[in-house]
């Protein structure tokens, strides 16, 4: 196995070996917040309630068999209603537990949602350029920043991978998920980032399906310059970090895996 054994033995079920071990959560320490904390100055955009009348395609069978990876999109601008719908189908909130705990669209190990979703929007109708990030408690937009030359600049985080070039082929929104690890290793200690791996995949997928419900295409994005989006988006690369990406756009000729 040689210089993989250390990589295949994280994937590997490690719960018996740190069943003992004494969590945060079991020292009584408080829990983390669920959501980053923001200046209440911040400029806020409202989200239009997200609803079923976005869907073309409800036939969820049809949704799964048809989702392919599309690299190509249309000059077309997202609605300001399907940005509400996906961000919602990604990191809604569906309810609230009495503990405090925030139920989502998706699944995630112990209900501990590490992560906070970050948008590069380049093409929203009523949104000007810019990232953004998502408050799932409010299902609002936060402003983070203008970025100068942004079409650049997400060239050089995605290493020029062709798919998120300029023109015609550029996806209207560019999602980063970073995650804040402590949220799951509160709980569960050093076998926390297998689960937050997971929980990552789930979030990916509903971003697949639901674009694929409006008829746009989406495109989950592995490779990236760590350190560039981490600078781009102020995070301090420790306690929070991106973890991965997803291109959407309005669908053109694909090429599709």
């Amino acid at each position: 196995m040689g210089r993989y054994e250390q990589q295949r033995n994280f994937l590997k079920s490690n719960f018996l070996e740190f069943k003992h071990v004494k969590t945060d959560k079991i020292k009584g320490l408080p829990q983390p917040a669920i959501v980053k904390p923001y200046s209440s100055t911040s400029e806020m955009i409202d989200l239009p309630e997200p609803g079923e009348e976005v869907v073309s395609r409800s036939n969820i069978y049809d949704c799964i068999k048809d989702r392919r990876s599309t690299r190509f999109y249309s000059a077309e601008s997202l609605q300001l209603e399907e940005l509400s719908y996906l961000l919602w189908a990604t990191q809604g909130i569906t309810s609230t537990t009495k503990t405090g705990l925030t139920l989502r669209t998706v699944p995630c190990s112990g209900a501990t949602h590490t992560f906070e979703t970050y948008l590069f929007i380049m093409r929203v109708e009523g949104i000007r350029q810019g990232i953004y990030r998502y408050l799932p408690v409010e299902h609002k937009l936060l402003f983070v920043s203008e970025l100068d030359e942004m079409d650049r600049k997400i060239d050089a985080i995605t290493l020029e991978q062709p798919f998120v070039p300029h023109f015609t082929k550029k996806a209207a929104v560019l999602f980063a998920w970073s995650t804040i690890p402590y949220r799951s290793e509160w709980k569960y200690d050093i076998s926390a980032h297998k689960k937050i791996l997971i929980d990552i995949g789930h979030v990916s997928q509903n971003l697949y399906l639901a674009s694929e419900s409006i008829d746009a295409g989406a495109c989950a994005i592995g490779i990236y310059d760590q350190n560039l989006i981490d600078e781009v988006l102020g995070l301090d690369g420790e306690d929070e970090f991106v973890l991965f990406l997803g291109a959407v756009g309005k669908k053109r000729i694909s090429t599709q895996e």
